[in-house]
């Protein structure tokens, strides 16, 4: 874990935040002894949250299209 005084961190606060993200956790103390740690939040985000693609498709078009794909593999 990487530590700085809270002057280092201030003058380098982007480089400092950069490598939170990379190592996970960074000290920074103040002069009375206080300590704060910054540590990366995790994307709350799905990896499968991808934005869609516009085929311009209806829903009927959609549900016909399953419906010739599941005809023509199991015969329903």
């Amino acid at each position: 874990m990487k530590q700085f005084n809270f002057t280092e961190a201030r003058n380098n606060f982007a480089s400092v935040l950069e490598l939170a993200k990379q190592e996970g956790i960074i000290c920074i103390s103040k002069r009375d002894g206080e300590s704060f740690y910054i540590t990366p939040v995790k994307s709350k985000k799905s990896p499968l949250d991808i934005k869609g693609v516009n085929l311009g498709l209806s829903a009927t078009d959609i549900v016909s299209i399953v419906n010739e794909s599941r005809e023509r593999n199991y015969g329903f």
